[in-house]
């Protein structure tokens, strides 16, 4: 019998147990059913999502499926049963994957500006040329692109490109959020490696549509950018990628370390986006071209293909890989004579969330609480930050005049005093506040100083948002955003809470519903900003921030709420307490 087989067969043996058990329960449940009608309800409230753990006390029998499990599932933070022993070259760690992830993320940071002016001179050129042939008396000078146009700096050319950001924004961000969480999910099966290749070319095919149009403007209209964002939506986007990357840091990172370790990952991130910037600025400027940017970003695609592809292991191990494959099988079997029509109508694209609310033995009201309020949260900071990074920048565009150059200088700006905060301030927090955590304690929620960090974070992102409305001059916005960005402090912060309220074996689902929420916040935020930013120009562009700060309000309200040391509570903590209750009896 092969390694894979022999997993499957501890799987089903594994299925067997949890049946056999609830089975013996149901029986005995029927002699006293008066007295226990109220548990019943209970069990019958479970998620789907939440494997039933009321049995796992009772699981004597067939100890080999039990050994298998418990090795497969408690060691979150290696991902693999004896990985400690592999050679280092074959060993998961975060310092595998961040140097492939880094030109992924200068590919990511160093489109924003040219990618952001080249639509804008675009839809411009278009623009001008559909009113001059409207009106045979109306003159224009020629838009050139990559260039200073100041014929661009218009009301209506504003709207037209809020308005293509939203398309934009609609069709990649509601198809990633579509297949986010079945990413997430095949990733538990198939490993991160093969996922993250799939979301990487996504981007590559995207930029590959870009550089077309740009090249070929007289051929091809702007409109057919709004392709590859479709194709980038199939493959899952940049935030499924950034989901993959903390799933495969959760699988080789203990719980006390994670916001550090997803700390780095947004430092990376931000690294790149500071950068990119200037990488892609100094190389349009050699050139005289935008479209050096494009090129740019497309090596940066393939060397993060070919990198991950040769060198980096993979965290998650056969044994975890095997045992989510039969228990998907298994599952799979149970619907296997449904018809396609009955189950796409069983089909649920919010059915991945339930993982956020679990029910039944090991979870508590304070769970589903925290994990509601952490989840929103999240996702509020992040729609606000995918649905402002164009709109900051038109905006600056047409209220001081900044060309690509100050654009571009400005994100590399911000986005330095976010790494800062990010690799700097939140290590050092962690180092002052924190004591160094027993490994073997596992997930234990968030504590104290994760909450405080979330509130402290929220404020900054007030404090910057009010600078954008109210800023009178550029130098007056560029401080508002560099005290935003020391709010990116957060979001690593919220994301390794996360992890850190449920067990190893459903990291991958949270990760994935939590991309599901990104997704969703990609598709909603910009379509509410963008509109809301078209509409409002005209009286006062300031008008978007406005808003966009009592968000960040809401979310500290939220916060306040929170209580540490709340998880869901496996077998292992049961046998802990009933261990300590002897011993004080």
């Amino acid at each position: 019998m092969n390694q894979e087989d022999a997993f499957a067969e501890e799987a089903q043996e594994e299925i067997m147990v949890r049946t056999g058990t609830q089975q013996s329960d149901e029986d005995s449940k029927s002699q006293v059913r008066a007295s226990t009608t109220e548990a019943d309800d209970e069990q019958d409230e479970s998620s789907p999502l939440i494997p039933d753990r009321s049995t796992r006390p009772q699981r004597a029998p067939l100890a080999r499926a039990n050994d298998s499990y418990y090795r497969a599932i408690n060691e979150p933070w290696t991902g693999s049963h004896g990985a400690g022993s592999l050679p280092w070259w074959k060993r998961p760690s975060i310092y595998w994957l961040l140097p492939g992830f880094f030109p992924f993320c200068i590919a990511f940071g160093g489109l924003i500006v040219p990618k952001q002016y080249l639509i804008l001179d675009l839809i411009c050129r278009d623009y001008l040329a559909d009113q001059a042939s409207q009106d045979p008396n109306f003159s224009f000078t020629p838009v050139i692109l990559g260039g200073n146009n100041p014929q661009c700096r218009d009301p209506e050319v504003q709207s037209l490109v809020a308005k293509f950001n939203l398309y934009a924004n609609l069709l990649s961000g509601l198809f990633a959020a579509i297949v986010a969480p079945q990413l997430g999910a095949l990733s538990d099966r198939h490993g991160r490696k093969t996922v993250m290749l799939a979301v990487s070319f996504g981007g590559f095919v995207m930029e590959i549509v870009t550089i077309l149009v740009g090249t070929y403007p007289d051929s091809i209209s702007v409109y057919w950018i709004l392709l590859g964002n479709l194709i980038d939506g199939l493959c899952g986007s940049f935030t499924t990628g950034m989901a993959l990357s903390f799933a495969y840091a959760a699988d080789c990172t203990p719980p006390e370390q994670r916001n550090k370790a997803f700390g780095f990952f947004h430092g990376t991130l931000f690294t790149g986006v500071a950068f990119g910037p200037l990488i892609s600025g100094a190389l349009m400027k050699a050139t005289g071209t935008v479209m050096v940017a494009f090129y740019l970003a497309l090596g940066c695609h393939v060397y993060f293909i070919l990198f991950l592809s040769a060198l980096v292991p993979e965290s998650l191990s056969k044994e975890r890989q095997m045992l989510a494959r039969e228990k998907h099988h298994l599952a799979k079997s149970k619907t296997a004579k449904q018809s396609w029509w009955t189950s796409l109508r069983a089909w649920n694209l919010f059915e991945p969330l339930w993982v956020l609310r679990p029910r039944g033995p090991g979870s508590s009201p304070a769970l589903r609480r925290n994990l509601f309020l952490i989840a929103g949260i999240d996702t509020l900071m992040f729609g606000v930050a995918m649905g402002t990074i164009n709109i900051i920048l038109i905006y600056a565009q047409y209220r001081f005049g900044w060309d690509e150059v100050a654009a571009s200088l400005y994100v590399s700006a911000v986005n330095v005093c976010r790494v800062l905060a990010l690799v700097v301030l939140l290590p050092l927090l962690i180092k002052w506040f924190r004591k160094q955590g027993n490994q073997e304690q596992g997930h234990r929620g968030a504590d104290l100083l994760d909450i405080n960090i979330i509130r402290t974070s929220l404020v900054f992102d007030l404090i910057g948002y009010l600078g954008y409305a109210l800023t009178p001059n550029g130098a007056i916005m560029v401080i508002a955003g560099l005290i935003a960005s020391v709010g990116g402090i957060g979001s690593p912060t919220l994301q390794s809470s996360l992890t850190k309220h449920v067990p190893a074996d459903l990291t991958g689902q949270v990760l994935g519903a939590s991309a599901l929420l990104h997704a969703l916040a990609r598709v909603v935020a910009p379509t509410i900003f963008n509109l809301l930013y078209s509409k409002t120009v005209k009286i006062y562009a300031g008008i978007v921030f406005c808003c966009l700060s009592f968000v960040f309000v809401v979310a500290n309200v939220m916060s306040w709420f929170l209580k540490p040391g709340v998880y869901f509570k496996e077998v292992s903590d049961y046998s802990d307490e009933t261990e300590e209750a002897e011993h004080h009896m």
